[in-house]
Formats: C-alpha cells, sequence, structure tokens
C-alpha cells in the first residue's frame, strides 16, 4: 500500500479553490514568468474563477489537471503542479511546474511534488508515461526532472521566441516502472 499519493513529508498537492484566485492572479499575470508557461497576454480574475469552476470536472472530460502545492509546515500555497494535454488512450499526460517566490524556491517542493505527482499519475491514474518540455537554459529544471527519472528524448532547436533572440527546448518522458 502507497502512503497518500498527493503528500510527501513537506508538501501537499491539494485542489484549487475559489480562494486561490488572487495567488493565481498574481502567478498567472506574472510577465516574468511567461515564457515558461508561452503565456503572451493577461489573465482576468473572470477567466481564472471560471478556470477553477472548471476543475470540478472530470479530469478525462478537461484533459487537465492544476494542483496547489502548499506548504504542509506552513500551510502557504508555495506553487502549483499541472497534469495537461491528458491523453486517456495512450495513457499519457504532459507535466509543469511553478515554485514562485525565490524564497521559496531550492526548498526541496519542486521535488517533492513532483513525486509525490509521479506517485499519483502511476498508481492512481494508471499512466504509462509523462512528459515534460523544458527550456535548454533553465538547468534547475531539467537536473530537477532528470532526478525524477526522466530522460531527455529530443532537443528542438530555436523552439520558443524571446523578446531578443530564440531558445532550444527539451522534451523528456518517464515511462511508468511499476507496470
Amino acid at each position: 500500500m502507497i502512503m497518500n499519493a498527493l503528500e510527501t513529508d513537506i508538501i501537499r498537492l491539494r485542489a484549487l479553490e475559489p480562494e486561490d484566485v488572487d495567488i493565481l492572479y498574481k502567478w498567472e499575470n506574472d510577465t516574468n514568468i511567461w515564457k515558461v508557461s508561452n503565456t503572451v497576454a493577461p489573465f482576468s480574475r473572470y477567466i481564472l474563477r471560471q478556470f477553477i469552476e472548471n476543475q470540478k470536472y472530470d479530469i478525462y472530460e478537461t484533459r487537465q489537471m492544476r494542483l496547489i502545492i502548499e506548504s504542509k509546515q506552513s500551510g502557504k500555497p508555495v506553487g502549483s503542479i499541472d497534469i495537461f494535454d491528458i491523453d486517456p488512450y495512450n495513457q499519457r499526460a504532459g507535466v509543469g511546474i511553478l515554485i514562485y517566490d525565490k524564497e521559496d524556491q531550492g526548498q526541496g517542493y519542486a521535488s517533492s511534488a513532483l513525486s509525490a505527482l509521479v506517485r499519483y499519475a502511476f498508481h492512481i491514474l494508471c499512466f504509462n508515461q509523462l512528459y515534460c518540455n523544458i527550456l535548454s537554459n533553465n538547468t534547475r529544471s531539467l537536473n530537477l526532472f532528470k532526478s525524477k527519472g526522466f530522460t531527455v528524448v529530443g532537443l528542438k532547436r530555436e523552439w520558443v521566441k524571446t523578446t531578443t533572440d530564440w531558445l532550444d527546448e527539451y522534451m523528456l518522458q518517464l515511462i511508468n516502472p511499476i507496470k
């Protein structure tokens, strides 16, 4: 029997709550992180409320799920982790993660959240694989995903445009080791 798939010793992954609209508004509208999420326009509170409301639907219907990463010690939301592009037939999904505040980065939250999400995806959702896309200059994320068993399966050259040039993007995969 596995432990609670959505918890580790330092974090809890939880569903979005209506009260999260303000924190999502802050995170989603920070232009400093738009490059990572392929965002080019701000989100309104109205749109974010609808997004939260739509989380009530089955993930196989919406093809996505966002979970808040909450510190068990403080109860504070420190970030979010997403499963997106869920493909039920091929039993796979993409993964994205954000630890927003600089003081929360490097504290083990991302590592713990990714471990919990991988456990959830393979033990509860019975996925065959997870994948992620990481910009070539994001060595912290690249190292994080590799530390959880993800392997680089490709490099997309000049994949993401910045204000000054182009960045390459790695694609990584993790095949379910428990099948």
